[in-house]
This record gives C-alpha cells, sequence and structure tokens, in this order.
C-alpha cells in the first residue's frame, strides 16, 4: 500500500446518545482499498440496520488497519468535565485515533466527518505532533474510508451498550427522546442514582429529566 494514496477515514458513534461511550474510529484504505469497502457494503452506519453493521464490521476490521477509542460513561463523564465542550472532547479522540493509526500505518491524508470548526482537530493533532494532511467536509460517509469508520464505531457502541445492558440486567436505549428519559428514571428506581453516571452521559439534559421529571412537566 503507498502512503502517498493511503487514507485514514475518521467517525464517532454515541455522541448523541444518554447511554453508552461515545466511540470513535479511523480506518486505513488506499484507493483499491476504498473500492473493496465499497463492495463489502460501506457507507453511512446511519442508513445500515445494527445487525447488519455488525457484519460489515467484522470484515472491515479483519482487512483493514483501524484504529478505535472508546470512552466509558465514567471516562466520558470525567474528561468532559474537565474540558466542558463537547466538540474539543470530540477532536481530542478525533486527533488520538488518526495519530495512532498513522504512526503504525502511515497514510497521505486524514479525512473527518465535520462536527466543530476546522482548527479543533487541527490544534489536537499540533498537540500530538502528528503532520498528516487533515479534511474536515460534511456527509464526510461519501468517502469509504470515513464511512468504513462510521461502521467500525457504531458496531463496537453497540456492543459496548449491549455489555453495559448486560451488566446492570437492564436494556438501555439508544437516542436521546423520551423513552430514554423514562428508561433513565426506572434504571434509578433499580440501581439508585448513584449509579446513573455509570451507563450514561451526566451533562445531557436527560440527565435532569431523569432526576427531577417534574421541572420538565
Amino acid at each position: 500500500m503507498s502512503t502517498s494514496s493511503a487514507v485514514i477515514g475518521v467517525d464517532e458513534s454515541g455522541k448523541g446518545d444518554f447511554f453508552g461511550p461515545l466511540v470513535v474510529a479511523a480506518v486505513l484504505a488506499d484507493e483499491e482499498g476504498a473500492r473493496r469497502l465499497v463492495a463489502m457494503g460501506a457507507r453511512d452506519s446511519k442508513a445500515i440496520a445494527d445487525s447488519r453493521v455488525c457484519i460489515i464490521d467484522e470484515l472491515i476490521r479483519e482487512t483493514f488497519p483501524y484504529f478505535v477509542v472508546v470512552l466509558d460513561p465514567p471516562e466520558y463523564n470525567r474528561r468532559y468535565a474537565e474540558i466542558r465542550n463537547l466538540n474539543k472532547l470530540l477532536a481530542s479522540c478525533h486527533a488520538e485515533v488518526i495519530d495512532e493509526l498513522h504512526r503504525k500505518h502511515p497514510a497521505g491524508k486524514a479525512i473527518s466527518d465535520k462536527f466543530g470548526k476546522d482548527h479543533l482537530i487541527e490544534d489536537a493533532l499540533r498537540l500530538r505532533s502528528c503532520p498528516i494532511k487533515l479534511e474536515q467536509m460534511h456527509r464526510g460517509e461519501v468517502h469509504p474510508q470515513v464511512a468504513a469508520a462510521s461502521i467500525v464505531a457504531r458496531a463496537r457502541f453497540v456492543r459496548e451498550l449491549k455489555e453495559l445492558s448486560e451488566q446492570f440486567a437492564f436494556n438501555l436505549p439508544k437516542g436521546a427522546g423520551s423513552i430514554v428519559d423514562n428508561a433513565g428514571q426506572r434504571f434509578v428506581h433499580i440501581h439508585t442514582a448513584k449509579k446513573l453516571s455509570q451507563v450514561a452521559k451526566v451533562h445531557f439534559k436527560n440527565y435532569d429529566k431523569v432526576l427531577r421529571p417534574d421541572l420538565f412537566r
């Protein structure tokens, strides 16, 4: 694989989910590899059923270099409390997966799905002394490498959420809607409010809705 033609794609999963971790993944492929990713079914993971995502994820991880960062809820809450800015936290994780994968498998550039101001990931990469060229764009999943990263991140999020659900013997739903609020209230009734930070992102509005539902009626 030529370094100049190799591209690292990066994307995240769990950013909008109250329960479960934040997962950021990077996948590397050259032009030929990009065509193989398309043939495997790599596209925006939000458009694919979770069962299919997990199948494609296995194929990707067996075939292509990748790197994943998982912030479980306690670690996510700790780091968010320090930074107090989700986009900066995301940028830090994006830079980490890009840098780690680039060190092991040098690439010509990295492409990230755009989520904030361009300088955030660029600054985070400079802090890590990673000189890779970076492109940020909306709908980055049009690039097979970014689509692959979205699938790897989503599959890992699904597995981690399932493990948390099994650990607490409680079905933790995805998303951040009213179903999640209701589930959170039931979780607190069973496991107490103290345990909520072990399964959820406490800066979400859902957290107050779960613990102080009277304020939102």
